[in-house]
């Protein structure tokens, strides 16, 4: 068990014209990503009910903290609820947010109104990020002065375009007018074995959990259903065609759909 002290969040809330009658949504981030990557979400969401987009710690505008493991990302989130007084909520993580929020509902089900976890499965993955954090350690080094030339210096570690935007919105102009890094790199490498590893909890969720899936990822594979269903026992998993890992980014508009006719339903 974590004995890693919370870090006080940072949050995006979207309040404007939601019901204060229905139950809150928290949304959980990817690894090296952040709430910023779920605006376009929220302004969705807020038509029904107030929405958190919360930046995990050593991401976006969170602290940096030593100690990445679920137990103590997942008490982070809990002390937030509990400092914004939100009895319970429907919580949503996506990749790594998705192993917080699994974790969250484990260890506070009272808390959880619902679990909706995007493209993520409840087991050990294999390391696969050296190419971005290669990626991320060269523009540290090179102090590039401008987007262009941090893409240039990314480019030689990563070349898939896309990968590369996205890792670009961790990157901020400091004092020196050079491109640096935002998101706690260090902390986040030396705890990565714990990133790719189980959720926290001892015991099952047994709450109504969605799980949606990219047909496209290899993420979450059929293999992977028995341990999916061994903590999630009530899972229900919806696969949305033409979608990757991002399945948010890639179908947006199904991805809002299914998370909004889920918690409607769970509403009731």
């Amino acid at each position: 068990m974590s004995r890693v002290t919370p870090v006080d969040l940072h949050f995006i809330e979207a309040l404007e014209g939601a019901d204060p009658d229905k139950t809150p949504l928290v949304v959980l981030h990817g690894l090296l990503g952040s709430a910023d990557n779920w605006r376009s979400h929220l302004k969705v969401w807020q038509q029904q009910r107030r929405v958190l987009a919360v930046d995990l710690r050593n991401h976006g505008r969170s602290p940096h903290a030593d100690g990445m493991d679920y137990q103590a990302m997942s008490q982070d989130v809990i002390a937030l609820l509990k400092k914004e007084k939100i009895e319970r909520a429907h919580i949503l993580g996506h990749s790594m947010g998705g192993k917080v929020a699994i974790s969250l509902a484990r260890l506070a089900p009272e808390l959880t109104a619902s679990l909706i976890v995007g493209d993520i499965a409840p087991v050990r993955y294999d390391h696969g990020h050296d190419d971005v954090f290669s990626a991320l350690n060269a523009v540290r080094e090179a102090k590039p002065t401008d987007r262009k030339r941090a893409d240039a210096v990314m480019a030689e570690h990563v070349s898939a375009r896309p990968t590369r935007l996205f890792l670009a919105t961790n990157l901020v102009r400091n004092d020196d007018k050079q491109m640096s890094l935002r998101v706690g790199l260090d902390e986040i490498q030396a705890d990565y074995d714990a990133i790719i590893g189980l959720p926290a909890g001892e015991e099952p969720y047994q709450g109504p959990t969605l799980v949606l899936r990219g047909a496209d990822s290899h993420y979450v594979t059929d293999d992977m259903i028995p341990a999916l269903k061994e903590m999630l026992p009530t899972a229900r998993v919806i696969t949305l065609k033409e979608a990757g890992h991002w399945l948010h980014a890639d179908q947006p508009e199904a991805f809002q759909q299914a998370v909004s006719a889920f918690m409607n339903e769970e509403d009731k």
